[in-house]
């Protein structure tokens, strides 16, 4: 079986102004990368638009109806100081979970070894009724609770190893045992959560890491906290939340990771998903704003994916 890629054309016009991190190049950069001859075996699947009913097992209707109501009919607009929506905005952040709804589905049907999503706007900052951080819908959450009403999965895994904590899944999920989160991020940093002492109901594992650790930290980090906590959960599918922002030359933070660590932790991760569910990883692309760092880590990650 193969890795599938998912992208779609409406996540580069998902436009956030001059200067913005969080922007269309950001695709390009990706996609770039993965033309190169490595990927030629690369499993290609355009996204297909989400639908409402998804959104809402994590976000309610008036959190939809207020996105909504925010997209302007041209130039660009505010939700958040952070957090910029344009015309097509709406409609990206609906292909991104569609996407994930799909990888999801790929995945569980055995379609596929394994899926990775490079879509955006990202969205591990979407609280259940609150947009920020970059973020609209949370797709990962949304793919979660997918896999369970749609699949009948009983225990999902999310690992998120995005710089940034991921506040809106733990958002979502910290009262529910049935969803485990796990998340390496610089601490302190936006959006502030992330401490090891938020445990939820023992569902949620935060490894936070101090300006200036590198891939030993990071790597000690997953080796003693995350991954016995996600054995001992034993999921039945493992969602990444793949932001690469933890990369050295990234502009917003001060982790030191190379494209190895990312490698490695793939690598573990799929190791684990081995040992619990066949196999069953979908991973999606949250942050990383250095082109260059985001587009290798990118490589090596998708890479990873493909050759086990």
């Amino acid at each position: 079986m193969t890795t599938r890629l998912y992208h779609h054309p409406v996540f580069a016009e998902h436009l956030t102004g001059p200067g913005h991190p969080e922007r269309p190049e950001r695709m390009r950069a990706v996609a770039a990368a993965l033309e190169a001859e490595a990927f030629q075996h690369l499993d290609r699947q355009e996204a297909v638009e989400g639908s409402v009913e998804a959104i809402y097992r994590c976000h309610p209707e008036q959190h939809v109806r207020r996105i909504a109501k925010a997209i302007p009919d041209e130039g660009m607009a505010r939700i958040d100081g952070d957090t910029v929506v344009s015309p097509k905005s709406f409609s990206a952040a609906f292909h991104a979970v569609g996407a994930a709804c799909a990888a999801v589905d790929d995945v569980v049907a055995g379609t596929v070894a394994n899926a990775f999503v490079a879509a955006r706007p990202p969205g591990h900052h979407a609280e259940r009724e609150t947009a920020m951080g970059f973020c609209l819908f949370n797709t990962a959450a949304i793919a979660a609770r997918h896999a369970q009403a749609i699949h009948g999965l009983e225990r999902v895994a999310i690992v998120d190893w995005d710089v940034h904590h991921g506040n809106g899944t733990q958002d979502i999920f910290q009262s529910d045992r049935s969803v485990f989160y796990a998340s390496t991020h610089q601490m302190p940093l936006y959006p502030g959560t992330g401490a090891k002492d938020e445990t939820g109901e023992g569902n949620i594992c935060n490894a936070p890491l101090r300006a200036g650790d590198g891939g030993d930290e990071f790597r000690e980090a997953f080796t003693s906290r995350i991954l016995p906590a996600l054995d001992a959960f034993g999921p039945d599918l493992v969602i990444i939340s793949a932001g690469f922002d933890a990369h050295h030359r990234d502009p917003l933070a001060n982790l030191q990771l190379v494209e190895d660590d990312f490698d490695w932790a793939t690598g573990r991760l799929m190791d684990m998903a081995d040992r619990h569910c066949g196999g069953r990883l979908v991973s999606l692309l949250e942050g990383g704003y250095d082109l260059k760092g985001l587009s290798t880590s990118v490589a090596v990650h998708v890479k990873r994916l493909m050759i086990g």
